[in-house]
């Protein structure tokens, strides 16, 4: 019995997974029309918002790592831009605004075929609150932030990289490559800035 690989959403034919002519790798292919069904990593955006010196932080309220914090941040939507993507999720989770976001970071996470594009700004009023996927919204000063309770490696990240630099007037843009697994230590390839 053949291995299935869904139906080609052009014509509703059953899709098998071979090289295509003139590619280099395996593509879930149409049986009938040869159309190529590409999967391409999923781009999530997220803000690092800043009041007063401590940095906003969520507790989810949804999986996965619920009960964790995090930074305000969610897959963009078609037709949106980074920017855009990443003020949408600030409002979404904790009602947050901003009106100087800019880029700080962006990290690949080969892994799981994310890409994260972080920005960075300063809460609108210093005003957020718990929001449908949040349960909980705080400012935190680098001291007491819950390092152990972070939902995930790439927020760590975003929060260390800006506590070491958020005082320089020289704006820098981080960039690297999250590889570890959950639970291991975490592995950064960290690109120059």
């Amino acid at each position: 019995m053949s291995e299935s690989f869904g139906f080609c959403e052009r014509c509703g034919q059953g899709m098998s997974q071979r090289v295509p002519e003139g590619d280099n790798r395996l593509r879930r292919v149409c049986d009938a029309c040869d159309h190529i069904a590409y999967e391409n990593p999923k781009t999530v955006v997220g803000c690092l918002l800043e009041w007063q010196g401590k940095v906003l932080l969520c507790k989810r309220a949804i999986e996965p790592r619920s009960g964790y914090w995090t930074l305000p941040a969610g897959f963009m939507e078609n037709g949106e831009s980074t920017i855009a993507g990443a003020a949408r999720e600030a409002w979404e989770e904790a009602m947050a605004r901003s009106d100087d976001l800019s880029l700080f970071a962006l990290y690949s996470l080969p892994r799981i075929s994310q890409v994260y594009v972080m920005f960075q700004g300063t809460l609108r009023d210093g005003y957020a609150c718990a929001n449908e996927e949040t349960s909980e919204v705080r400012l935190f000063d680098e001291a007491d932030i819950p390092w152990q309770d972070i939902a995930f490696p790439v927020v760590t990240e975003t929060l260390e990289r800006w506590f070491e630099r958020h005082d320089l007037r020289v704006p820098v843009v981080h960039c690297g490559d999250i590889t570890n697994r959950p639970g291991e230590p975490l592995e950064i390839l960290r690109h120059p800035s």
